[in-house]
């Protein structure tokens, strides 16, 4: 039986509202990337980041996970403190940027309207999700990143999408894996302090001790 693909192709036709969406923004700007943004990272990561899904004007222009918008800036300042990423991050693919026993993904892989993917979108494209968390063979630790994330990570383990309690900082040993939920990074969890740079570096400290206990 052939392994599922853990990106889809760049042309992927599943969800005919974002296929229609991800036209519209080519039209308006022929030079984005406009497509299935990839999975970004170590392909020997024993860590993943699962984000929502590509921001418009974030990794739908640039073709890297949560490169171009705000979101990006702290998330990659924390993985550049907590040793899972060297270089420096410059807001666009060509960069310097490594990341080091990590790997970010998307639950949805093209940039949703409103940034709000529907519930049969997220169903769709769970089986690339699938396909990633089981294509890292060091894998241990996936944070998820809003609550679309966590529910989604946990679908694609197989478990019902309320096996682990929603909140910040909680975490759960399921599927193999201990998941470590976020807030996510999000221009409107920072701004309000919701979601401050100390919690959020919290996170990637504890998904460190994890991986080296």
């Amino acid at each position: 039986m052939p392994t599922a693909p853990s990106e889809p192709p760049r042309d992927c036709p599943l969800c005919p509202r974002l296929v229609d969406y991800r036209r519209e923004n080519a039209r308006q700007n022929p030079d984005w990337f406009n497509g299935p943004a990839p999975s970004f990272g170590d392909p020997g990561a024993r860590l993943l980041v699962a984000g929502l899904a590509p921001g418009r004007t974030g990794a739908n222009r640039t073709g890297r996970p949560f490169t171009g918008d705000g979101a990006g800036w702290i998330l990659y300042e924390t993985l550049l403190r907590t040793g899972f990423a060297t270089g420096q991050y410059e807001a666009r693919p060509d960069d310097s940027l490594q990341l080091v026993d990590c790997m970010i993904t998307n639950a949805v892989r093209c940039a949703p309207p409103g940034n709000k993917p529907l519930p049969g979108e997220e169903a769709t494209c769970r089986s690339f999700l699938t396909a990633r968390i089981a294509a890292l063979p060091r894998l241990k630790v996936i944070v998820t990143l809003g609550d679309v994330s966590r529910r989604n990570v946990l679908k694609a383990l197989g478990l019902s999408g309320s096996a682990a309690p929603p909140g910040h900082g909680v975490e759960a040993a399921l599927g193999g894996y201990v998941i470590l939920n976020s807030y996510h990074c999000s221009r409107l969890n920072t701004n309000t302090g919701r979601l401050t740079p100390a919690m959020f570096e919290a996170i990637f400290q504890r998904a460190r001790q994890i991986i080296e206990s």
